[in-house]
């Protein structure tokens, strides 16, 4: 006569194995058991509420606001942008109207203080965070980039008869928020000339510099080639993103060069837009420098910050990127 254990053992075997089956084809979702359990909301920094909270998180603990708040005032946007992410106090306390209002009067310096203001009432409804997203401003921390390309006919040699090479040669523009900008035109990467855009090495590397005004989305742009017939070169900008406050494209609406008097830049020696101003398209100042309107080389700006420089996709070979889709 068998026992009860010797019955029980194998029915609890193919119990378990059941149980080892189930557990593989419904894998564990650990998230699930937060369903119906409500958070409460973490008070911000300056909150006028009366309620005690103790903070779970370590830094949150060991990190007073006060130097937290600090912290915070001393990134730049797009870094309170990432920041904002980590946890829903870093968010709350970074929607604070102070880090959104000192951004946005340092952008639009140009435009001043005053009007900053107008605006700000009259078109954001008060919110310096939504001005900072959805005005167009000029980013300051890179540099914007056109790359450009054409097909230029070789010279025949041994067998090849009709030899064509890809050229290659970038635009460069660097803005202030002063008003001044440089710009430089070259066959050079982009990590090779981010390091002379300053204005210390401006005459040394062809680098040259000059001064924009931004209306809207439109920027306007203007600065003189030096030498024994001095020409004025002008750029007509439109601002835009991809998303919502990037900024990352310009589109290259104009090019022209024209020629400019001795006597036009001694007056006007700090502002070569005021000496342009009004101008026509086909208008120059020295018959001996026609005015040309160009129509080559007019493909879109596109922003890459300092910390990309060194990677970004801009940076390969014409044999490896013939062509870029600005996008």
């Amino acid at each position: 006569m068998a026992s009860d254990f010797a019955l029980k053992l194998p029915a609890e075997l193919e119990l378990d194995s059941r149980l080892r089956r189930a557990q593989f084809f419904v894998p564990q979702r650990p998230w699930l058991d937060l369903y119906g359990v409500h958070v409460r909301p973490v008070a911000a920094f300056g909150s006028t509420s009366n309620k005690s909270f103790v903070d779970p998180a370590l830094i949150h603990r060991c990190l007073p606001d006060e130097l937290l708040f600090e912290i915070f005032s001393r990134m730049t946007p797009y870094t309170l942008g990432r920041a904002a992410c980590v946890c829903r106090k870093w968010r709350y306390t970074i929607r604070n109207p102070v880090f959104w209002r000192t951004a946005c009067l340092k952008a639009w310096q140009i435009s001043g203080v005053v009007e900053n203001y107008k605006i700000l009432q009259s078109q954001y409804a008060g919110s310096w965070r939504k001005m900072w997203l959805s005005r167009p401003r000029i980013r300051t921390d890179g540099l914007y980039v056109s790359r450009n390309t054409y097909i230029r006919a070789g010279v025949a040699e041994w067998k090849i008869t009709n030899p064509v090479h890809v050229v290659c040669y970038f635009r460069y523009l660097r803005f202030y928020s002063s008003g001044r900008f440089l710009y430089k035109n070259s066959s050079q990467k982009v990590k090779d000339v981010a390091k002379c855009m300053t204005f210390r090495a401006a005459k040394v590397d062809c680098v040259y510099s000059g001064h924009y005004t931004l209306s809207t989305d439109k920027v306007e742009a203007a600065l003189v080639y030096p030498g024994l017939r001095p020409t004025v070169w002008r750029i007509s900008l439109r601002l835009r993103g991809t998303t919502v406050g990037a900024n990352n494209r310009m589109d290259l609406l104009k090019i022209v060069t024209s020629g400019v008097n001795d006597d036009e830049l001694n007056n006007h020696d700090e502002d070569i837009l005021g000496v342009v101003e009004g101008w026509q398209e086909d208008e120059t100042h020295n018959p001996d420098v026609p005015a040309v309107s160009h129509k080559r080389g007019l493909t879109p700006f596109v922003f890459v910050p300092f910390e990309e420089v060194e990677t970004s996709v801009l940076n390969l070979p014409v044999e490896r990127m013939d062509y870029f889709v600005p996008g």
